[in-house]
């Protein structure tokens, strides 16, 4: 899907494309890995537990077997830096578990109002219904505002076990490539940011991983011996998975394959580049030591 477009860009020998349509992920895997050993990896969590309605929204532990898009794990990511004082960024990161569509929107803290805002936001700009979300058991997520929301929407809610990142680990790992590969682990707290990083969610970012990006789904396990062999599917784009497993080609899905193909996929990669530069400029220098030791 890319090739035409890098022809375009560069010059590509028969031999290069032969080579780039046969190589293996492991290869690619090996060829990236001294540029993947430079980002060094930071884990933390800014959740603080929900204590009530625990009782009224159910957990869901069990793997995942849905056939038809609209289900799907929420969940946010701090933009603290270095410190978890104060107001700032958060990404609320909603991933479609069939078609692995992901949604993401920028909020200000982690007001209940602003978060169910910002999941009313996703609803809206989703491709198909929204039908269920799982989240974890974060006070953000775990209130009267999202139950009441969800009901009045007709949304089923639930939630997974406590302490247990495995059982939403759809989310987790978009959470990874979608969000902190892109805005690293500054801080970003000022209004502006919170405008352009919405402005890159709505816009240039969601095409670019929606309809180009694509990725592989875990089909089935088996043992062999002591070691647990894992198959997946063949590499598809969410845009391809849903247009496979939609019986009915929609105005949505009809629009946006239309806007695939007039879109360059390299031209939209570099007008997102020279965006998050923009994005990353705006963070607060005082709570990231990195670019502190760098402006002294």
């Amino acid at each position: 899907m890319w090739l035409p477009w890098v022809k375009k860009h560069m010059e590509v020998s028969p031999r290069l494309e032969k080579e780039l349509l046969t190589i293996s992920p492991r290869q690619i895997d090996r060829r990236l890995g001294p540029y993947k050993k430079q980002v060094k990896k930071r884990l933390y969590g800014r959740t603080k537990p929900g204590t009530l309605l625990k009782h009224q929204i159910p957990i869901k532990a069990e793997r995942w077997e849905t056939t038809e898009p609209g289900f799907g794990e929420i969940d946010l990511v701090s933009h603290s830096g270095d410190r978890a004082d104060g107001e700032f960024i958060h990404s609320l990161t909603f991933t479609d578990i069939h078609s692995t569509w992901t949604e993401t929107r920028a909020v200000m803290g982690k007001s209940q109002a602003f978060v169910q805002e910002a999941l009313e936001d996703i609803r809206n700009k989703l491709p198909f219904p929204m039908r269920g979300i799982d989240s974890d058991n974060g006070s953000e997520f775990i209130n009267h505002h999202l139950m009441a929301y969800c009901k009045a929407k007709q949304i089923e809610f639930t939630r997974s076990r406590p302490y247990k990142k495995d059982d939403n680990a759809h989310v987790e790992q978009k959470n990874w490539t979608h969000v902190r590969k892109l805005f690293g682990y500054l801080r970003y707290d000022s209004e502006e940011a919170l405008l352009k990083m919405n402005e890159l969610h709505r816009g240039d970012l969601r095409l670019f991983q929606n309809l180009f990006l694509p990725s592989v789904k875990l089909v089935a396990k088996k043992r062999v011996g002591s070691r647990l062999r894992r198959f997946y599917d063949s590499p598809k784009t969410p845009l391809d998975r849903l247009l496979d497993s939609s019986g009915r080609l929609s105005l949505r899905l009809a629009g946006l394959r239309a806007l695939r193909n007039r879109l360059d996929p390299l031209v939209l990669s570099s007008r997102l580049d020279g965006k998050l530069r923009r994005i990353h400029a705006l963070s607060n220098i005082r709570y990231n030591p990195r670019e502190r030791e760098r402006a002294c």
